[in-house]
């Protein structure tokens, strides 16, 4: 059996609900926090698939929402129970409302090697908007502070088209954060998720989208961070030279990923499977010998192939000619569009074709 190569691992905590994230999260439990992380490990050790980790990424929620020492106990436990010889990237995402300075030493002398900070807009009002429990000079703060224990990668993740955000908004936002030489930028587009606030609030019709104002904002980006020395290897995702993120890749390119933690999914060969997302109930039932899984789904090589089209679409390389061609009739309609061109043995969205992208995906799949 081959083994995995990237571990995702869930860490549900947040010190505030944000109204737009409909990933499953809650509010910190301290009196349960090392029970969750002793389940976490649980999990880890006894999964029947062999691990060969190339990639770590601790999600959430928010990750540095644990206390040090709960942090410190769960990274040291990952060195306990793998083999961390092929490592080649270790992800934390931290949001600067819960980032220290012995907080990021730790994470640094334990081997995380990219730190992905939610900033989301360095505009005060938007923040407030967007539920964020930090301002935008606590997160200057915590982006110096990751910079100063000298991790290999820091990325920025920033969110555009927001209720009320103007383009001039937006333009500081990307020029503060070019100013700031970060490793790696990510640029969501925001999208009204269901069961979130914002849903609600957009299908009353007090949030609108404008898919006009949407694509100047996704121009706008690419442009100005391009200019920054920023290189857009995946629609949303911009990096200096080598530090693109490796799990990330994996995901776009079809591997096989194992999924830690209440509500995290996994994918192996033709099997994904989601955990229990509940974090009481995950830790009852690791910690009690029984399996976390709450649902199961069979993948065909047709569906993998569908989502592998519509991810590597997204991506600088873009997808393998012959996967487009079995449709000669839209690759041609495509091409005379300039929304894809042929680059050698493969197709890759246009500049243009970037802000068409989920369309021209779904005519392959």
């Amino acid at each position: 059996m081959e083994p995995i190569r990237h571990i995702y691992v869930h860490i549900p905590f947040c010190a505030r609900i944000c109204p737009y994230c409909a990933f499953y999260k809650t509010l910190p439990d301290r009196a349960h926090a090392r029970r969750f992380c002793e389940a976490l490990l649980r999990e880890l050790e006894t999964t029947p698939h062999p691990l060969a980790p190339e990639t770590i990424f601790f999600g959430g929620g928010t990750p540095t929402a644990l206390s040090t020492d709960d942090l410190e106990f769960l990274l040291r436990g990952f060195h306990e129970r793998l083999d961390l010889a092929a490592l080649r990237e270790w992800t934390v995402e931290a949001n600067p409302g819960s980032v220290s300075p012995r907080k990021a030493a730790m994470l640094q002398q334990l081997g995380v090697t990219r730190i992905s900070l939610g900033v989301q807009s360095w505009d005060d009002g938007l923040l407030q908007l967007l539920g964020r429990e930090h301002n935008s000079a606590q997160a200057e703060a915590s982006f110096q502070t990751m910079r100063q224990v000298q991790l290999r990668s820091v990325s920025i993740d920033l969110m555009f088209g927001l209720p009320g955000q103007t383009l001039a908004q937006w333009e500081a936002t990307l020029q503060r954060t070019v100013a700031l030489e970060p490793d790696h930028v990510s640029a969501y587009c925001l999208t009204y998720e269901e069961d979130t606030e914002f849903f609600l609030r957009h299908a009353r019709g007090e949030y609108r989208q404008d898919v006009e104002t949407e694509a100047r904002f996704f121009e706008t980006t690419m442009r100005v961070l391009e200019v920054g020395g920023y290189r857009q290897y995946e629609i949303s995702n911009y990096a200096r030279p080598g530090h693109e993120s490796v799990h990330n890749r994996g995901y776009w390119a079809g591997a096989d990923y194992l999924g830690i933690g209440p509500s995290a999914f996994s994918t192996v060969g033709a099997e994904r499977w989601q955990n229990v997302a509940d974090y009481r109930a995950y830790a009852e039932r690791v910690l009690g010998g029984e399996s976390p899984i709450a649902t199961t789904e069979p993948l065909s090589a047709q569906t993998k192939r569908s989502e592998q089209i519509a991810l590597l679409l997204r991506t600088r390389e873009g997808v393998p000619a012959e996967w487009l061609e079995v449709a000669p009739g839209e690759c041609s309609e495509f091409v005379e569009l300039e929304l894809l061109r042929r680059e050698q043995e493969r197709f890759v969205l246009t500049a243009k074709g970037k802000l068409l992208a989920d369309s021209v995906a779904a005519a392959f799949v």
